[in-house]
This record gives structure tokens, C-alpha cells and sequence, in this order.
């Protein structure tokens, strides 16, 4: 494939994932009921909260997928070393992948064809240690509050309740080992047969300390707080009489069970609806409040970003710009 050829295919690949991106954000905009009675509930709310909230929440946003740079360009800096404004331009270009790709999966290309051609597939495996760190925050937060939920809410047996109390201890305690000891998982890796050609590319798994280690962990709650914050925002505007703490629990719960699920980013919102409606039932009857406060964040913190970053889709690189 010569010069030429490469320029148009790497072009036609970007306004392919665009067009793509454009076409199910469009569909699903248009067919959201949810985001419609918005309009509806904030009616009788005073404008001046209304428009606070939502500034707020917007601006949480970006912080969001600011320290999500960060903590980006931090993995990859043991590959690559990237500025902070090019790990922000992958970040969001990554978002627009995930958009209409399985379990997200588009958002590891959108930011590994922002690094050198032979560090793709190391950057892949750098990701993987910020993405399990991530999810150890969601299941240790989510596992607790689980237990909350059955505890209030759910008639059991004391020795029942104290069984899971212990399951869900040692949950956590399970977690945080593997996460401070991942260089267990390139000996794992390393030990499976077919695997062991590919050793180069899983030994950045070792090169993490715990200090480094603490640190992506701590950028990975800070993420978490921001995002729980931005529930707790909508929430309280539009279902005020809910308890900060209940509130709190229901949306860990929430990540955690999404976390568990299969998904697409833009069907996705279908099953964080039905999530947080099943388990905000259990201290609140305002349904529609608890979808639409779902649907919003949706937008905000998914789909925002993804048009966002289609601007970024662009400057790709494909190729190696050597040839």
C-alpha cells in the first residue's frame, strides 16, 4: 500500500467512525422520552437551581475526563511519554469509538492510534491496569453498599446476613491484593502456553509499583466521586426528599451492577434506567424522576463527550508517519 493509498483509507476509516458515532447518537436522542420529561419535571423548580445544577454538572464532566487524562497519560508514560493535551485528545477520541462498540471496547482503539505503531499493543495493556482500577473502586464501593441494601431492605437471617457480611469482605480484600500485586497477572499470563510470545508486550504489567499504583487508584476514586456527585446533583433537584446517604448507596449499587453487564454505550442508557428504577423503588415512587435523572447524566457525561471527540477522530494515525 503506497502513500496515497494510506491517506484515503486512513480518511475513509475516520468518516466511517464518525458517520457511525453521528448516526446512533442521532437515533437515540431522538427516540429518548426520558430527556423529553425533563422539560416536564423541572416546571415547577426554581430556574436559578435548575440552571446551577446543570452548569455544575457539565463542569464535573470535564473534570471527570480530566483526571481520566491524567491518570492516562500516567499509565502510559511507563510506554510512552505523551503530553497532557494529546492524552486528553485520546481520551475523548476514545469515547467516540465506545459509542457504538461492545462493552466500550472502540474506546482502547480511539486511544492507542494516538501512540507510535510499535507501542500500540503495550498502551493496550497499560489501559487495562487504569480500567482495573476503575472497577475495583465500583466493586468494593458497590459490594458494600449491596450489603446495605440487603440489610435494610431484604428479610434475612442474622447468620445469613453475617455469611455475606464475610463474602463480601473478602471480596474487597481480594481485589485490593490482585490490584497491588498485578504482576501476578504477567506470571499468569506468562505460564499459558500460546501466550508466552506475546511476554513483551504484558510485561508492562510490571512496571508498576504500589506507589504508582496508589496513585492510579487514588485518580480512580477521585473520578468516582465526581461522577457519584453528578447523580447526587440530579437527584436532589428533582426528588429533594431522598436521603443523601440513601441516594449515595443506590448509585454505587447502580455502577456495580452495571459494571457486571454486557453493553453499548447508547443501549446502555436502557439498563442503567431499569437498574436505578428497580433499586431507587425501594425509597422513592417518582419513577419517571429517576429515569430522566439517569437519561441526563447519560448525556451528559457519554454523549457530549463522544461528539466532542469526534473532532479528534482525525488526527488518527493509522500508519506510521515515517512512510
Amino acid at each position: 500500500m503506497n502513500k496515497t493509498q494510506k491517506k484515503i483509507f486512513s480518511y475513509t476509516i475516520k468518516l466511517l467512525i464518525v458517520t457511525l458515532a453521528g448516526i446512533f447518537i442521532y437515533r437515540k436522542l431522538l427516540d429518548n422520552d426520558n430527556l423529553k420529561n425533563f422539560n416536564e419535571i423541572i416546571l415547577g423548580l426554581k430556574k436559578w437551581q435548575v440552571w446551577l445544577t446543570l452548569i455544575v454538572i457539565f463542569l464535573l464532566m470535564f473534570v471527570n475526563w480530566f483526571l481520566e487524562s491524567i491518570k492516562w497519560k500516567f499509565l502510559i508514560s511507563k510506554v510512552e511519554k505523551i503530553s497532557l493535551y494529546k492524552a486528553i485528545e485520546s481520551v475523548f477520541c476514545g469515547l467516540t469509538w465506545a459509542i457504538f462498540t461492545p462493552n466500550r471496547v472502540g474506546e482502547y482503539g480511539g486511544r492507542i492510534f494516538f501512540l507510535s505503531p510499535r507501542k500500540r499493543i503495550q498502551g493496550m495493556v497499560a489501559m487495562v491496569v487504569g480500567s482495573i482500577s476503575q472497577l475495583i473502586i465500583t466493586n468494593i464501593l458497590g459490594s458494600i453498599a449491596t450489603l446495605w441494601f440487603l440489610s435494610k431492605f431484604i428479610p434475612m437471617d442474622n447468620v445469613l446476613l453475617f455469611a455475606i457480611s464475610i463474602l463480601v469482605i473478602g471480596f474487597c480484600l481480594f481485589f485490593l491484593i490482585f490490584y497491588f500485586n498485578i504482576k501476578w497477572l504477567f506470571k499468569l499470563l506468562n505460564s499459558i502456553g500460546f501466550l508466552k510470545k506475546f511476554q513483551k508486550f504484558f510485561s508492562v504489567l510490571t512496571r508498576y509499583n504500589k506507589r504508582e499504583l496508589s496513585k492510579i487508584l487514588l485518580l480512580s476514586i477521585s473520578r468516582f466521586t465526581v461522577f457519584t456527585t453528578q447523580y447526587l446533583l440530579v437527584i436532589h433537584l428533582l426528588i429533594p426528599d431522598i436521603h443523601l446517604y440513601e441516594s449515595a448507596f443506590m448509585i454505587f449499587i447502580l455502577f456495580f451492577v452495571q459494571s457486571a453487564l454486557p453493553s453499548l454505550d447508547l443501549l446502555d442508557i436502557g439498563v442503567r434506567s431499569m437498574t436505578a428504577t428497580y433499586f431507587f423503588s425501594f425509597i422513592t415512587h417518582q419513577e419517571i424522576a429517576v429515569m430522566t435523572a439517569t437519561a441526563l447524566i447519560w448525556l451528559i457525561n457519554l454523549i457530549i463527550p463522544a461528539i466532542l471527540g469526534s473532532f479528534f477522530v482525525f488526527k488518527l494515525n493509522f500508519f506510521d508517519q515515517r512512510n
